[in-house]
């Protein structure tokens, strides 16, 4: 029982025992006594909704920053179209979402500060402007889910707005109930038009919620079609790449200067076919970000005449819905920037007076925006059980339906279009009086060499004009956009340059040739594993180097320069491998490599023996080699004989492998010095060993300006932007490297069989005449 309803019943009996007090009035304050109960628990169940306040702001807080990243992400690689890389549309941001907007989801619960839940709608409509392009990375099921699942948060949303609209709920103010008190019938009329003015402005917030709705809808009917469009295009300017570029069928042509090209010409095809660019570009998206606009607007209005005096609050959420509120219209600032910077993403085609009249036409409304409903509308429903006159009835009015949605799909795509005409000739506008402003600053400077960069900017552009892909022929890239694209990549390749691997550039001047791939391991050496796996690329070089580690007497800094260079090598080793070595023998032991790697480079250990110094009798490096052989001997065999219980460990596949690896080439070394092993000292093995490693990893990068060209295509539309920035900086990376290992003379190998490292052993022990 609470003190309130304790102090009142206390009351209650201290009136009882006064005589002149009537007990038809006692009994009538006893009646309250209930709605002082209810009164009190009600408070103890609203305690906890501070803290639900803190976990809408949190949720709010992570929407906020993932559109920020956006931006940041945009402004970094100079995309000022912004696509969506961090917030994207899918079950997890929608449940965020939902979290975020749970103040104008309560039905009953009142707010004292007018702009809370109309912050919530417009933070609501600036989210939704900027998950737009997110739709153009998702396949048609996702599509399809996502969309409804989105329309569904937002149709529940509207719906409780609505209830509210009507309630009254979302116009109470908490100086309302002192309103009454001192007011005349003048007075509550005024109070009427207030509350009719707030029920209008969340109307109106309701109305952009679902014009938003609309939008994502007519959009998501096009993006399917777009996409095909734009991948036509492309397999027509990937075979024009390819027949141009017949040195990539032989990977020992293929220089710098080309490599460049070719990195290049798909930039071009990856930038201008960006599915989320052509989204970006459309009618719907520069509609959206003219109502985040407007949106935003609206609730910078609001907060202005909304900022509250200090009092105390009587929400349930009490000092949370401030925290709330700041918050949100933070967000709704900072998340408009984006969707505004897309309204003039149109600029980026040459725009004219001819295309602006055309473009707002119903009859030029693009197919690609109506094509999936005429799809639906041609095919035919399967009627198992129906009669003919039922089939007849129900086809006609799916025809009648789709028919309905096509011609409204029409019209919104021209709204959309007038809205982005409006905003394209309001820039224009203000382009060029800053343009004149600037000619009359410097009428007479710099002309001349204006002239020849463009020029030659110009000629540039034309050499890459036959990879640009566009949606629409009655649009062509602007010339600037053309050049931003080209420079981009050229930036990327730069800025990568300065990333080289030096401790793997000093590893590769110790090579001389290609003896190592041969020298490392015999084929007089039996195998210890009953089955017979493949040699690839990345288990040599970590078992030579575990061995050049396991030798005393090299000095610490000679071995991490040795565990640097390999380290460096490794990463594109095992792109190389990833690329060009996808078998699944040679993916067991690629995977063999990387855990023995891990173990090597960051504990010291192989096999858990620990390394430097293997045991007190191993002090030469006879001894020393010996012992690796005989433990890696031992290790196969209790890895065979616990295979042979039934039993086998998870990892024991792995260790087998390497185990079998240290076992052959440290037999294979001792055998290569015959009886004069016991005079060789630690550093001429040593100095042997990194030969050997050297030459195995020039060997495998020559392999990397076929990886370049492979990384630069991709089938999956959504991907082919992200794998052609790899190219370009694994380019970047390995440019010296590449430098390096052209002039070398490469076997006479079928480019197919460059990549395999068994390959160039047998022809390096047998080479063709």
């Amino acid at each position: 029982m609470g003190s309130g309803l304790f102090e009142y019943l206390h009351i209650l009996e201290q009136l009882k025992s006064y005589s002149n007090v009537p007990k038809t009035l006692i009994y009538s304050l006893q009646s309250y006594a209930v709605f002082i109960y209810r009164s009190e628990q009600q408070n103890k169940f609203s305690e906890p909704m501070p803290w639900i306040g803190i976990y809408i702001t949190f949720a709010s807080l992570f929407c906020i920053l993932s559109m920020v990243a956006d931006l940041l992400h945009g402004f970094r690689n100079r995309k000022f179209w912004f696509p969506c890389k961090y917030f994207t549309l899918n079950a997890a941001s929608l449940t965020v979402i939902a979290v975020a907007i749970k103040l104008p989801m309560d039905l009953t619960n009142l707010m004292p500060d007018r702009a809370s839940k109309l912050g919530s709608l417009s933070f609501m409509c600036t989210m939704m402007a900027n998950l737009l392009p997110s739709l153009a990375t998702m396949s048609s099921k996702e599509l399809v889910s996502n969309t409804i699942a989105l329309a569904v948060l937002v149709i529940t949303l509207v719906v409780n707005v609505c209830i509210q609209i009507n309630t009254g709920v979302i116009s109470y103010y908490e100086d309302d109930d002192l309103f009454f008190y001192n007011t005349d019938h003048a007075g509550i009329s005024h109070y009427s038009m207030y509350t009719a003015g707030n029920g209008f402005i969340a109307t109106l917030y309701v109305g952009m919620l679902l014009v938003l709705l609309i939008i994502y809808a007519c959009s998501s009917l096009a993006i399917l079609k777009s996409k095909q469009i734009l991948e036509s295009k492309y397999q027509v300017a990937h075979q024009k790449a390819l027949k141009i570029n017949d040195d990539f069928q032989h990977p020992g042509r293929l220089t710098i200067e080309k490599l460049k090209q070719h990195v290049s010409n798909y930039w071009i095809m990856a930038g201008t076919g960006n599915p989320q660019f052509m989204i970006v570009s459309s009618a719907t998206t520069s509609a959206s970000g003219a109502i985040c606009a407007l949106s935003a607007a609206f609730h910078t209005v609001i907060m202005f005449f909304s900022i509250p005096a200090p009092r105390t609050s009587k929400s349930d959420y009490k000092w949370s819905l401030s925290v709330i509120l700041i918050t949100q219209f933070i967000g709704i600032i900072l998340g408009t920037i984006a969707p505004l910077s897309r309204c003039f993403a149109a600029l980026s085609f040459k725009v004219s007076l001819k295309w602006i009249v055309n473009h707002i036409k119903v009859s030029n409304v693009e197919s690609y925006w109506t094509q999936k409903l005429y799809d639906w509308k041609e095919s035919s429903i399967p009627f198992p059980y129906s009669s003919r006159k039922c089939k007849f009835v129900i086809q006609s009015l799916k025809n009648l339906f789709l028919s309905i949605c096509i011609g409204f799909q029409k019209t919104v795509v021209v709204a959309c279009k007038m809205i982005r005409v409006i905003l394209i000739f309001f820039v224009i506008c203000v382009v060029y009086c800053l343009r004149c402003w600037k000619l009359l600053k410097d009428m007479f400077s710099a002309s001349s060499i204006n002239l020849v960069q463009n020029t030659e900017q110009l000629e540039e552009d034309n050499d890459l004009s036959g990879y640009v892909l566009q949606l629409q022929d009655d649009m062509e890239f602007a010339e600037r956009t053309l050049k931003q694209i080209s420079k981009s990549v050229n930036r990327l390749i730069q800025k990568a340059e300065k990333q080289q691997p030096k401790n793997l550039m000093k590893l590769l001047t110790e090579s001389r040739g290609f003896e190592g791939v041969e020298k490392f391991d015999s084929h007089h050496v039996p195998s210890l594993l009953s089955e017979e796996y493949l040699r690839c690329w990345s288990l040599p070089l970590v078992t030579l180097t575990t061995i050049a580690m396991s030798l005393p007497n090299i000095q610490k800094n000679i071995v991490d320069c040795l565990l640097s260079g390999v380290s460096e090598g490794l990463v594109y080793v095992t792109l190389v491998e990833e690329s060009l070595n996808i078998t699944d023998d040679h993916a067991s032991i690629q995977k063999a490599a990387r855990t023995l790697w891990v173990e090597v480079e960051v504990y010291h250990k192989w096999l858990g023996n620990k390394l430097l110094k293997p045991t007190p009798k191993a002090n030469t490096a006879e001894q020393i080699l010996q012992w690796l052989r005989d433990t890696g001997k031992n290790i196969v065999s209790d890895m065979e004989r616990t295979d042979h219980t039934g039993v086998p460990n998870g990892n024991s596949k792995c260790k087998s492998i390497s185990a079998n690896s240290m076992y052959r080439i440290s037999e294979t070394i001792l055998c290569s010095y015959h009886e004069n092993i016991s005079q060789v000292s630690q550093e001429e093995l040593f100095a042997e060993l990194l030969s050997m490693i050297s030459d195995i990893l020039a060997a495998c990068l020559t392999n990397l300006p076929q990886v370049i060209a492979m990384k630069c295509h991709t089938s999956a539309i959504e991907k082919r932007e992200a794998s052609v920035r790899a190219a370009a900086q694994l380019l970047g990376e390995t440019m010296q490297i590449i430098y390096t290992l052209q002039d070398r003379e490469l076997p006479s190998l079928n480019p197919n069989d460059m990549a395999f490292i068994d390959k160039w052993r047998s022809y390096l022990m047998d080479p063709c005449p």
